[in-house]
């Protein structure tokens, strides 16, 4: 899949670039592991007629099926299920703004331009939001809205996880790094995973999501110290 995917590169002209990224490209990944290839676009090219054009090549002769398109900055993510499970995605950038995002990124042709890495999130951001997540959970248990209230406590525990990996140097996006904390980070955590959608169930979950939050705060512990009493009072009454 993947030499026939820079097979219809190499034979394009509108594709200046490309390049291999994730896990593949430093020589990790598995069995599981997205096939994640990103292309240079000549200038004046559009790239809006070259993804449905490879999307009708690739649709007919590998049997892709075209799941989203995430744009991120000029580039475009377009994401193909392939046969056997096998996720592709394939994105293309213009030539002047294409270039490694990151540390797994590997040069397969062309050249490519300096680009700035992808900063973390901010720690008081991500507590600010599962502040929000957590009084969102609340209400919606008050309202009887179990089903909504589940998913706000799953959301502000994950936050409070990706604090925890933040204050840590491990991945703070999309629970990349939620695997690699400690043991004894990760255990208090599965008191805020919900069990039922019990009214007391959800409330306990909440506590424990709540106080994930204040206990993993790191740099943004003087937001938590504003908040912590009304969070507190708000799970425990």
């Amino acid at each position: 899949m993947r030499d026939r995917v820079l097979e219809l590169a190499h034979a394009d002209e509108r594709v200046v670039g490309g390049a291999e990224v994730g896990s593949l490209a430093v020589g990790g990944g598995d069995r599981w592991s997205d096939l994640d290839l990103t292309f240079a676009v000549a200038e004046g090219a559009a790239i809006d007629d070259l993804l449905e054009e490879w999307t009708l090549r690739l649709t007919a002769e590998l049997d892709a099926v075209h799941l989203f398109d995430l744009p991120s900055g000029g580039a475009i993510y377009r994401v193909f299920l392939l046969p056997g499970c096998l996720q592709l995605d394939v994105s293309f950038a213009p030539a002047e703004q294409w270039g490694a995002g990151g540390p797994k990124f590997r040069l397969l042709f062309g050249s490519a331009g300096e680009r700035e890495f992808a900063q973390p999130p901010a720690a008081r951001e991500l507590l600010g939001y599962g502040v929000h997540h957590v009084l969102r959970a609340r209400f919606c248990v008050e309202r009887g809205q179990c089903w909504q209230a589940e998913f706000w406590i799953g959301e502000a525990r994950d936050y409070a996880l990706s604090l925890a990996c933040l204050s840590r140097g491990l991945p703070a996006r999309y629970a990349r790094g939620f695997d690699d904390l400690p043991l004894e980070v990760l255990g208090p955590f599965e008191e805020a995973i919900v069990g039922s959608l019990d009214r007391e169930e959800l409330l306990r979950a909440l506590r424990a999501a709540a106080e994930g939050l204040l206990r993993e705060a790191g740099e943004a512990h003087d937001l938590a110290d504003r908040v912590r009493p009304q969070l507190l009072e708000l799970v425990s009454s």
